[in-house]
């Protein structure tokens, strides 16, 4: 089984760097280069999306990745590396941790165990995105390296807030033996290091330092709102 001994060199941040297909920074090296930056500006990893960009961040910078592949699926709410295909792209592409949906939906427990068995034995770890507490008990219990907190306020039974879950960061940190990455909706410094203070080995943020059409719009709503 792959170990997560080793992938990160200490506590910290780690940088996600996506662009999907109808925004702005989408193909070319863009994200390559935001991976760069992050890294240069003291980043322990990288999160990315899709084989490209996958490969691109390898060749860029020595943090380790964690990849993705988000694909729609006609009738299925499960789009963070659903299948083994995507699982085997990210392998393949060179990350060393896979990333994939770990929610209780659609039977997608039963579904992950064997894609995290997969995953380990072609040498990667594996990060699940959870939404609960509870799901963060199954992933452990499949196998799971890390278990982020990345879909909380993403399923229709998890908590609906604008802030970062931090609740289910502390719950998941004082319970499981892995480490917890929390992500989702961290949008500055300080929600970052709260993250950390609730027990997160690690932080995961992205659209706040990478998407800049999104925290452009946060800037944009909040001068609009002053002016009236």
């Amino acid at each position: 089984m792959a170990t997560n001994s080793g992938l990160f060199a200490q506590r910290g941040l780690i940088v996600s760097c996506q662009a999907l297909e109808n925004e702005p920074l989408h193909g070319g090296d863009a994200m390559a280069k935001m991976a760069k930056a992050a890294e240069m500006s003291g980043a322990i990893g990288i999160r990315t999306n899709g084989v490209d960009d996958i490969r691109a961040i390898k060749a860029a910078v020595a943090l380790p990745v964690i990849g993705l592949i988000k694909r729609d699926i006609p009738g299925s709410a499960v789009f963070i590396t659903p299948t083994l295909d995507e699982v085997r792209a990210i392998v393949e592409a060179g990350a060393e941790i896979v990333a994939l949906d770990v929610t209780d939906r659609e039977d997608r427990l039963e579904q992950a165990a064997s894609l995290i068995e997969y995953a380990h034995q072609a040498g990667a770890a594996v990060m699940a995105d959870v939404s609960t507490f509870e799901e963060g008990l199954a992933a452990e219990r499949l196998g799971a390296d890390f278990i982020g907190t990345t879909l909380s306020g993403y399923t229709p039974y998890s908590p609906q807030q604008e802030e970062p879950d931090f609740d289910l960061i502390r719950r998941l940190s004082a319970r499981v033996s892995v480490p917890v990455i929390g992500e989702g909706r961290i949008w500055t410094p300080e929600d970052a290091a709260q993250a950390l203070a609730c027990g997160a080995t690690y932080v995961v943020v992205g659209s706040a330092i990478t998407r800049p059409q999104l925290i452009t719009a946060r800037y944009v709503q909040a001068v609009r709102k002053q002016l009236g």
